[in-house]
């Protein structure tokens, strides 16, 4: 959609591993230069043992804010369902003067039936989901507004999903990034959709960075994505060791094609 340098970031999982190693993952990928570190918001793993070690989204970004001083954070993505829209507004502010204005707002419908469950929220359709979301969203814009003191800068919304009737509709009103999942054929075909969305709403879509996950080497999937649009790849790692082998590559990958 528009000529952007390309970014990294690292979904760091965080299941199966003590929070001992995840603060040190946190440090090293810094260190190394990654652009953005996300977590997730669920409350069990979800791959491996599903009742193995796990932690909170947003209490942790809380800490990442505090622990790092360059690299972008975020959660990839929260979960809107689980907490009312101005109280997540608040705790964004809040994580974002923390970190100097690094905090980056994912955030999605939500999908895994057992955080629903256990935790006492109403699981209902996906069609709903998505419906409470777009309620939502236009009540954080406005309680970022009201807060004092307010966000250090307009936080960037991040939004996650394919769906190409309501998520993709807004991504077009309200994200700064959308988080894509697929090959580049799929990307490149929601890309035409996500453009007729802006259109529909009056939007720029050069304003939209084009997120994707990723995985194996960046030479064989990096340069199909990046004709897509794609300009920020984000790599997974988990415990219990949160290898970052796989960032290391991708981030060589970066530093070649930006160079």
């Amino acid at each position: 959609m528009t000529s952007r340098p390309v970014r990294i970031g690292l979904q760091i999982q965080p299941q199966h591993a003590d929070y001992r190693g995840i603060r040190r993952a946190v440090a090293e990928a810094e260190d190394l230069g990654t652009d953005i570190l996300f977590n997730w918001d669920h409350f069990f793993p979800l791959s491996g043992d599903p009742d193995g070690l796990h932690f909170e989204c947003w209490t942790m970004l809380a800490a990442w804010a505090e622990q790092t001083s360059r690299v972008e954070i975020g959660a990839l993505v929260t979960c809107n369902s689980y907490r009312n829209p101005d109280l997540l507004a608040d705790m964004a502010r809040t994580v974002d003067r923390i970190g100097d204005g690094r905090l980056i707002l994912g955030i999605g419908s939500g999908w895994f039936e057992r955080d629903y469950q256990e935790y006492g929220y109403d699981f209902g359709t996906a069609g709903g989901r998505l419906d409470d979301l777009a309620e939502a969203l236009p009540r954080i814009e406005a309680r970022f507004g009201a807060l004092n003191p307010p966000p250090t800068r307009k936080i960037p919304v991040l939004i996650g999903g394919g769906g190409e009737k309501k998520t993709l509709r807004l991504v077009a009103k309200h994200a700064d990034i959308w988080h894509s999942f697929g090959d580049a054929h799929t990307i490149e075909r929601k890309t035409g959709i996500l453009r007729q969305h802006c259109a529909d709403v009056g939007r720029d879509p050069a304003e939209i960075e084009i997120s994707a996950a990723v995985s194996g080497s960046p030479a064989e999937t990096g340069p199909a994505l990046l004709d897509t649009g794609v300009t920020l790849f984000t790599v997974e790692t988990d415990g219990p060791g949160c290898d970052l082998t796989e960032l290391r590559r991708w981030l060589a990958w970066r530093d070649e094609i930006n160079a």
